[in-house]
């Protein structure tokens, strides 16, 4: 593959998290967001224009690293790489949607919430990981407490993460990127406003290094 999963924690602080309704709205959205400096999206598999969302992307705006998001059945791992996913990335961890998300060869962010679950994924040679629901489950304390024991696993925490307390992840060593949905509010993506969406955007640095 490509790009692996640290690359692609990497290549901005903050994962755009985005829903369509409009498969139309998806080329436009994503030239928004690269304009404002965010080469990177996931796009849910909520709707029933996801997948044709994800597709349109990748075609069309070759720059923007677009994943699958949600990935919640097995089978939908290899549906989103065929529809042109770069990436996976998952709510929880399951043994089975596990196996399906790495035989899909993209690089993966399955979701865990507990050491556990983490230790569970270490065990498949995962270290990168979606922290999710991020807040309910501990927020910034809870990341840092685990950076002693797990070094190794570094993690993107997602649900309940916006502009208010990305910084508070952001700050922790085993923190490499956040996930959230503020970059693309939903009455800007259905009001078409794209140079709204490119303004929110510029304040992350994607070239800027994870520390």
């Amino acid at each position: 593959m490509s790009t692996s999963a640290a690359e692609l924690m990497a290549r901005s602080r903050v994962i755009p998290v985005v829903v369509l309704d409009d498969a139309d709205a998806a080329v436009p959205l994503a030239r928004a967001l690269l304009a404002g400096g965010v080469p990177i999206m996931e796009l849910t598999l909520r709707t029933p224009a996801a997948l044709e969302s994800i597709a349109r992307v990748a075609e069309q705006v070759p720059d923007m690293l677009v994943g699958a998001g949600t990935i919640t059945r097995p089978e939908q791992a290899a549906g989103a790489v065929a529809a042109g996913a770069g990436f996976l990335v998952s709510p929880g961890s399951p043994e089975p949607l596990v196996a399906a998300m790495l035989a899909a060869d993209v690089p993966v962010l399955p979701g865990v919430s507990t050491a556990t679950e983490a230790l569970a994924l270490l065990r498949h040679g995962v270290t990168e990981m979606k922290f999710f629901p991020a807040a309910p489950a501990g927020g910034p304390g809870y990341l840092k407490a685990l950076a002693g024991p797990l070094p190794e696993i570094t993690f993107c925490p997602t649900g309940g993460v916006d502009a208010t307390n990305a910084g508070d992840y952001l700050a922790l060593p085993n923190v490499a990127c956040v996930g959230g949905s503020w970059l693309t509010p939903s009455d800007l993506v259905h009001g078409r406003r794209w140079d709204e969406i490119s303004r929110l955007c510029r304040g992350v640095r994607s070239d800027e290094p994870q520390d």
